[in-house]
């Protein structure tokens, strides 16, 4: 069973995700958009959607539906992977997107909270 899911809002960071993933031994697959059918045995499944620049409306409608394929695939935990630049645009799809799965899962309004991982490493 897998038990994480992830949303990747495009083709690379779901890879790089993927990458970190596979690197601490977890078995893991790529999906190129929202799954419709079985996926392999996997400790986690990324699903790579392309909507870092559509309209909110449309960001969130793939969010949600990569959620549901997820938790219908047995997933029972969830990470959204933020791209680096974040919003860019005025109005942009990413917060959206994030809030709309857990508002849908918890019935609240929700707000994700974002926390910047620094990737900065120590001097040797």
């Amino acid at each position: 069973m897998t038990a994480l899911g992830c949303i990747a809002d495009d083709f690379t960071g779901a890879t790089d995700l993927a990458g970190n993933l596979l690197a601490s031994g977890r078995r893991t697959v790529v999906t190129i958009g929202v799954p419709d059918g079985p996926l392999p045995d996997a400790d986690a499944v990324v699903v790579a959607l392309n909507t870092r620049t559509v309209p909110a409306g449309d960001a969130v409608r793939a969010a949600l539906d990569a959620h549901r394929a997820l938790r219908e695939r047995g997933c029972t935990r969830f990470w959204f992977n933020c791209p680096s630049t974040l919003d860019s645009a005025e109005r942009g799809s990413i917060g959206p997107a994030l809030d709309a799965p857990l508002a849908q899962r918890t019935g609240l309004t929700a707000r994700t909270r974002l926390t910047p991982a620094d990737t900065t490493e120590e001097p040797a």
